[in-house]
């Protein structure tokens, strides 16, 4: 063996960093059944009804859900049933999945942010999208819905894994006096964003193509290539509710919302405050039903 310095040990890339994400975080029996039922040819509405029964609490939450400003349904949806035939299996999967993540990353430890704030910008974010699901042509809001309110997940895995380096980025945006976006800093102290790992963590848990790509692509729609309208809907959406935070309609106020993603969209900025304030009025009524403590 000859001397010499030992290499020093690479970086870890985004992917690295959800590889044993198991170990951390797992998504819950109940959505991984209605998956699977989902996905097979076979399987019926009642099945899907049967699954979703025999979690009790979940029951519960998802007949909250259907019951609550998300859906305004005319008359009271008081079984599992009836809301998967109101509602459609496809949109209960997004339903499942977006009741099911906030609870299951509750327990990752962080001490750099608030959970309380992290999950109600996401909700926030989640409201918007849903909102101009409905302006835009051909998305599906509940899709859109679950889209945005995970849109940042990756950060939670960056803030576990590698704290010192988020908390370094962060530092780099105050000092900036918030010039300089999160994502940006990130990507100077790791190579890498919150946004990729979240799409690394997207594929890892196999959850649908749009869901990935909007989570991967929001920082940087012009790489999205499969569902560009949707990814800069989440691009807009987490602008807009980072101004409903502040209660404000200044678009100069938070992150720039690039003009690329409008076109995409095909929507037009003066759609900015009838969703900022649609979010307003309805995260209120359905927080406590998306929060980690439920």
């Amino acid at each position: 063996m000859t001397g010499g310095r030992v290499p020093a040990q690479a970086a870890p890339a985004a992917g690295d960093l959800v590889r044993d994400v198991g170990s951390l975080v797992t998504l819950p029996d109940v959505y991984l059944r209605i998956s699977r039922l989902i996905d097979d040819p076979h399987s019926s509405a009642a099945d899907i009804a049967r699954a979703i029964g025999q979690d009790p609490a979940f029951t519960l939450r998802l007949l909250q859900v259907a019951n609550s400003a998300l859906y305004h349904f005319p008359s009271e949806v008081g079984t599992v049933a009836k809301a998967v035939s109101i509602i459609g299996t496809a949109q209960i999967r997004h339903l499942a999945l977006s009741m099911s993540v906030a609870k299951c990353f509750a327990a990752l430890p962080n001490d750099l942010v608030s959970m309380a704030n992290f999950w109600r910008h996401s909700l926030l974010c989640a409201l918007v999208a849903r909102h101009l699901a409905g302006e835009a042509r051909r998305c599906d809001p509940d899709a859109m819905f679950t889209a945005g309110l995970l849109h940042d997940i990756g950060e939670l895995v960056i803030f576990n894994r590698m704290p010192q380096q988020a908390r370094e980025a962060l530092a780099r945006v105050i000092d900036s006096g918030d010039e300089l976006p999160v994502y940006e800093a990130e990507r100077q102290v790791m190579s890498f964003d919150h946004a990729a790992v979240g799409g690394e963590l997207a594929r890892h848990w196999r959850l649908p193509a749009l869901l990935e790509e909007c989570i991967a692509c929001h920082h940087d729609i012009a790489a999205a290539t499969l569902h560009p309208r949707e990814a800069a809907i989440v691009h807009i959406a987490n602008s807009l509710a980072l101004m409903a935070e502040l209660d404000t309609l200044d678009p100069e106020s938070v992150t720039p919302i690039t003009p690329l993603a409008w076109l995409q969209a095909g929507l037009e900025p003066d759609c900015s405050e009838p969703a900022v304030r649609a979010a307003q009025a309805a995260v209120a009524g359905i927080e406590q039903l998306f929060s980690p403590s439920q």
